[in-house]
C-alpha cells in the first residue's frame, strides 16, 4: 500500500495562485499512474488531472485547462499541482490518488488516497 500525503491547500482570492503537493511513502516503486482529484460540498468527486509515469501527456480536466499544471518529482516521490487563476469554482478538498495500471476516472480504481488539502477561493 502506497502512503500519501498532501499539503499546500489554503484560502485565496480569485485569480491567485496555490501549489498543492503531494508526498508518496517508498512503497509506490510500482505506481503508473498518480492522479488529482477534488471534491466540493455536495458534490461528487472528480479527477483534476493524472500523470502517467513514463508518460509525457497528462490529463486536465476541461475545468482546469490553461490553469492547472501536474507534475511528478519521481526523485523526491512527489506529485504537484499548480494551480494559477483560481475560480471560486475550484474551491473543494483535493485529494491524490495512486494506482498501479492506467489512469482512468473511476475512482473505484484508485487503491491508495491522501487525506486531502483543503482549498477555498473566495473574494
Amino acid at each position: 500500500q502506497v502512503q500519501l500525503m498532501e499539503s499546500g491547500g489554503g484560502s485565496v482570492e480569485p485569480g491567485e495562485s496555490l501549489r498543492l503537493s503531494c508526498v508518496a511513502s517508498s512503497t509506490a516503486k510500482n505506481t503508473h499512474c498518480m492522479s488529482w482529484f477534488r471534491q466540493a460540498s455536495g458534490k461528487d468527486r472528480e479527477r483534476v488531472a493524472s500523470f502517467a509515469v513514463g508518460s509525457d501527456t497528462p490529463f486536465y480536466a476541461d475545468s482546469v485547462k490553461g490553469r492547472f499544471t501536474i507534475s511528478l518529482n519521481n526523485a523526491k516521490n512527489t506529485l504537484y499541482l499548480q494551480m494559477n487563476s483560481l475560480k471560486p469554482e475550484d474551491s473543494a478538498m483535493y485529494y491524490c490518488a495512486a494506482r498501479v495500471g492506467y489512469c482512468s476516472a473511476s475512482l473505484s480504481l484508485y487503491k491508495d488516497w491522501g487525506q486531502g488539502t483543503q482549498v477555498t477561493v473566495s473574494s
